[in-house]
């Protein structure tokens, strides 16, 4: 049986067999005998050719499910019971060995600059050397940080916290490559992502971030997790505001 949902998905992109081939960097023949025969290509190729037509790989083949899932689950490294759980030495490792992607969700995040001083510039130098760094933090005016304030029985010391945070960052924010938004969002998780690092932060009601578990996951293809998690991100970015 031809994969017609493969078929279908490289017309509706508007692209060809030999786009997808030169894509995924096999022979079009390869391509053409996932189309005829229903082949599911290995894992790599999967995920290169789902992602270059905007569809899960799950949906174009089915049979790839069990593996997605046994892919995700090794996608976890490690767990920790609190923020403060997380050694030091894990941060300052995965900060510095960012070379393509430093991208932070947060309300504040303000540990994350007392405990690394230097932080802005180091942003800025991986920006000048080619580096997309992306930071949302929580807007001090919106009521959602409000109310996470008061949650958090910090009350206002959030908003202040997330001024200070953007003061921190002040020195980086003139470099191409640096952006800032402040968003408004119901905030379920802090992200911090290190090229296929990402550490995240579950927000449980009534306690502080710091508080609250930390998952390290590292990015696998063809895994769902790490993918999941930055989608999150990109819908706080699509709906911020810049600054």
């Amino acid at each position: 049986m031809a994969n017609e949902r493969l078929r279908a998905a490289i017309s509706v992109k508007g692209e060809t067999i030999q786009s997808l081939a030169s894509h995924v960097e096999v022979d079009p023949k390869t391509v053409e005998r996932w189309i005829t025969t229903n082949r599911t290509p290995h894992r790599g190729h999967r995920w290169k050719a789902a992602t270059f037509l905007g569809v899960d790989e799950v949906y174009l083949w089915p049979a790839a499910e069990k593996q997605a899932e046994t892919a995700s689950t090794s996608e976890l490294i490690t767990y920790y019971p609190h923020r403060g759980a997380v050694p030091a030495a894990l941060w300052s490792s995965l900060i510095d060995g960012a070379k393509s992607n430093v991208e932070i969700l947060v309300y504040a995040g303000l540990f994350l600059f007392d405990s690394h001083p230097d932080l802005a510039d180091q942003l800025a130098a991986k920006a000048k050397s080619g580096a997309e760094v992306r930071v949302l933090l929580g807007d001090p005016d919106s009521e959602m940080v409000r109310q996470r304030g008061e949650e958090e029985g910090i009350g206002g010391d959030l908003a202040a916290r997330a001024r200070i945070t953007r003061r921190y960052l002040e020195p980086a924010l003139g470099t191409p490559g640096v952006e800032l938004r402040l968003h408004d969002t119901i905030l379920y998780n802090s992200i911090y992502r290190f090229d296929d690092d990402v550490l995240v932060n579950p927000h449980v009601l009534g306690a502080p971030a710091g508080q609250n578990p930390v998952m390290h996951f590292r990015y696998i293809p063809g895994a769902r997790t790490f993918r999941h998690y930055m989608k999150s991100f990109d819908y706080a970015w699509e709906r911020a505001r810049l600054t």
